[in-house]
């Protein structure tokens, strides 16, 4: 967890400070330097337009390290209170909540996604909102099957049984319970969210090719491998925070759940 933690850290230190430590102005175009590989002023080289990537990617975190954190703390929300309130009453309410859940699971997440964000346009908002309609409903299963399991316990129907509020019952009995698995998804989630975002970017249904950011990057460099540095430090950056946050959560999960630590 700790190396996790320290990737992360640096990385939002470096989006906080990336106006001042970037040796250069991200979107200014030099011709003369056009693809110029590593070294000189130039850390990480030049793309096609003779900008400098290190400053790129430095400012590059800004927006996607955002993103993800605003992405899936709307789809572990959404999707939480959906799961939440399925489970626990059952009934119709479960049936329709669930069959749409069911819906949106009879697609790859991926081509659902892009499919969305084709037709919503391309934009930055556009790809969020493609991609939150995709995201929620792993969190309304998950959140669902513990619901249904705490529900039937004692404690809960001891709650029922005296006249306490389905509200009370939901926020002080049950969500503590859903918590720790909620946490562990979330933070593998973040990753997994900057990773299909930079995906959706490279396919050219995320922000403008003006923008600084890391799938946009990364989609430009592959018109000329030749200039493998325009492809691999973008691809580097995207990969430190996806493995960082995934070293978290599974962190996350020994520490919660002690149980994994047994099957492994």
């Amino acid at each position: 967890m700790m190396v996790g933690l320290i990737v992360i850290l640096a990385w939002i230190i470096i989006a906080i400070l990336a106006p001042v430590i970037a040796p250069f102005d991200p979107v200014k175009q030099v011709f003369k330097d056009r693809n110029k590989p590593p070294g000189g002023p130039y850390l990480f080289g030049t793309d096609e337009l003779g900008r400098d990537i290190f400053s790129r990617i430095l400012y590059g975190a800004q927006l996607s390290l955002p993103v993800g954190f605003i992405l899936i703390l709307l789809a572990s929300i959404i999707g939480t209170t959906i799961g939440l309130v399925a489970g626990y009453f059952g009934g119709w309410i479960d049936e329709v909540m669930m069959r749409f859940t069911d819906l949106i699971f009879a697609f790859p997440t991926i081509i659902l996604a892009m499919t969305i964000a084709a037709a919503l346009g391309r934009s930055l908002v556009n790809s969020v909102i493609a991609i939150l309609i995709v995201w929620w409903p792993a969190y309304a299963r998950t959140v669902r099957s513990v619901v249904l399991t705490i529900k039937s316990q004692d404690y809960v129907l001891a709650s029922r049984a005296v006249g306490a509020k389905n509200f009370r019952i939901m926020w002080k009995q049950i969500f503590p319970n859903i918590l720790a698995p909620v946490l562990v998804i979330t933070f593998i989630d973040i990753g997994n969210g900057i990773l299909i975002f930079s995906g959706l970017s490279f396919l050219g249904l995320g922000p403008k090719p003006t923008d600084a950011e890391w799938g946009v990057m990364t989609a430009a460099g592959v018109s000329n491998l030749d200039a493998w540095w325009r492809t691999t430090f973008p691809g580097l950056a995207i990969a430190s925070v996806v493995l960082a946050f995934n070293f978290i959560g599974d962190s996350l999960r020994d520490l919660l759940d002690p149980r994994y630590k047994t099957e492994r």
